[in-house]
């Protein structure tokens, strides 16, 4: 299949999503680095997320029959209290912000996600949950800006917060210039009992 979408598929994922008062906070801790890298790719702040689950390209007909079940989740679950710490990277080209608080929660949520998913009849791949929010990637001929900005995240610790919603997100994947950008298709507030 060719890597750019076309109008009847869309490659989507389940996610979490801080709240901005957490995002602005890592924010303003990065504002260093987006000055003294401006060469890196930075992911706009608006589009930070925590994947549970990775779907990959399907058919826009597929995504409706994900709507209930998710929902029925959503529905049943409490909010995972969360906070956003130290930095690190994949491969020294992937920048990521590290996630804290109840990680067993959050395995337990991406479980539950995953078997939601296939029950609804969508083979995922199976990877192993690593919670993260991707911050930037390098560019090919930037071997060590990401390492450098990895050292200087290692002792942020963010505020602790209440994951409250559940999101289905898609992304016009393309291979342009610009960044890859993320919508929700539907979202769903975590209303079960504490």
């Amino acid at each position: 299949m060719n890597k750019q979408s076309d109008a009847s598929t869309v490659r989507v994922f389940i996610a979490l999503a801080p709240p901005d008062e957490a995002k602005e906070e890592l924010e303003r801790e990065l504002r260093p680095a987006y000055e003294a890298y401006p060469q890196m790719r930075w992911n706009r702040v608006e589009d930070w997320h925590i994947t549970l689950a990775f779907l990959g390209e399907l058919p826009v007909s597929v995504v409706p029959l994900l709507r209930q079940p998710l929902a029925d989740l959503a529905a049943r679950r409490a909010p995972v209290a969360l906070a956003l710490r130290g930095g690190g990277h994949f491969d020294e080209r992937v920048l990521w912000a590290g996630i804290d608080g109840d990680l067993a929660g959050l395995h337990t949520l991406a479980t539950e996600v995953r078997d939601v998913v296939e029950e609804s009849g969508v083979a995922l791949e199976e990877r192993p949950l690593r919670p993260h929010l991707t911050l930037a990637r390098a560019r090919r001929d930037d071997p060590c800006s990401v390492p450098q900005v990895a050292a200087e995240l290692a002792d942020f610790t963010g505020r602790r917060w209440h994951a409250e919603r559940l999101h289905l997100v898609g992304s016009n994947y393309g291979r342009g210039p610009g960044p890859i950008r993320y919508r929700d298709i539907e979202s769903w507030g975590f209303t079960g009992a504490q």
